[in-house]
């Protein structure tokens, strides 16, 4: 697992103010966080960045073609 310490999370966008929400930290150079806010001492998952950035382009390709 690639070592989180440091990481500067933040909530999605897209969360709803019901506590259902994610929390990503992109601010490390060679790993992208991500995890659920109600549990951040739990576990997350890590990407690469270009595999983080590959998945936000699909998002947003699909949310715009809708």
């Amino acid at each position: 697992m690639p070592d989180l310490t440091g990481a500067a999370w933040r909530k999605s966008t897209r969360s709803n103010n019901g506590g259902e929400c994610v929390e990503v930290a992109d601010n490390l150079p060679d790993v992208v966080g991500l995890r659920d806010s109600k549990n951040p001492a739990g576990p997350a998952l890590a990407f690469p960045p270009g595999t983080w950035a590959a998945f936000i382009r699909a998002v947003k390709s699909e949310t715009l073609s809708r």
